[in-house]
């Protein structure tokens, strides 16, 4: 079974770094290779979960610089609970937490964190090229403490493989979902093959356009001497939505 599971979570593997090379025609801008020494590797979301074109593209970047069997991706509760947890482990995940990242840091591997989480995951229309963390900077203390740099690495394009009318936040605050379920966000959408649905597409595979898919690797960057980790997020943001700006244009 191990072996099945191993030869099954590479064909996904596989499949996804090709879905985005061939149907997205993923583009992809290296401004420097990654520290020899462990980091974390912050990115943004497009839409969805696991299924995300954004989550695609990382996964050829990574093939792409040859460190894909050094990273662990710090990845949503959800996945465990609805049971692919097993599954979304042998592709290097973990679930997100201080622990998780400090265990992997000590392995000597890199770790892959979007901080966004499903509210940016479930992103409208409007806001579909911007960096939406949401006031997190949790990250940016992570690094911080761990004396690790951040290795911002942006993507666009995503946002155009389907519409969103809204992100549902209000929505899935009426459902208690941020308690249940620890989402906070709860899509309106139009999908194919889902056509005009709620949450569906956040959860559960979509047929994206063939829109293009753009992805660069920004420099490394380091906290400054006594710097507030609200200052270092506020910095890696800056750069990361000055560098999507420029891709979706």
């Amino acid at each position: 079974m191990p072996t099945e599971l191993n030869a099954a979570v590479n064909l996904v593997r596989r499949g996804a770094i090709e879905l985005v090379r061939r149907y997205n025609r993923h583009e992809l801008q290296v401004d420097t290779s990654l520290p020899e020494t462990p980091a974390l590797i912050v990115s943004n979301h497009g839409f969805g979960g696991g299924h995300d074109l954004n989550v695609f593209a990382l996964l050829r970047t990574l093939d792409e610089l040859g460190v894909a069997d050094r990273v662990t991706y710090l990845t949503h509760q959800i996945a465990w609970t609805l049971g692919v947890g097993p599954l979304v482990r042998e592709l290097g995940c973990r679930p997100a937490s201080k622990h998780s990242a400090e265990e992997a840091f000590a392995e000597g591997r890199h770790v892959a964190v979007f901080p966004g989480g499903d509210v940016e995951a479930s992103k409208a229309w409007r806001d579909r090229n911007r960096i939406l963390f949401g006031g997190r900077t949790g990250y940016a203390r992570l690094a911080i403490d761990n004396g690790v740099p951040i290795v911002p690495v942006v993507t666009a394009g995503a946002g155009d493989s389907l519409f969103v009318l809204t992100d549902g936040q209000d929505l899935a605050k009426a459902l208690d979902l941020p308690r249940r379920l620890r989402l906070k966000a709860l899509p309106l959408t139009v999908s194919i093959p889902w056509g005009v649905s709620i949450g569906v597409p956040a959860l559960l595979p979509y047929v994206p356009l063939p829109v293009q898919i753009r992805t660069a690797v920004l420099p490394a960057m380091y906290a400054e001497e006594g710097e507030t980790p609200e200052s270092f997020a506020a910095r890696i943001e800056h750069a990361m939505q000055a560098r999507m700006d420029g891709l979706a244009r």
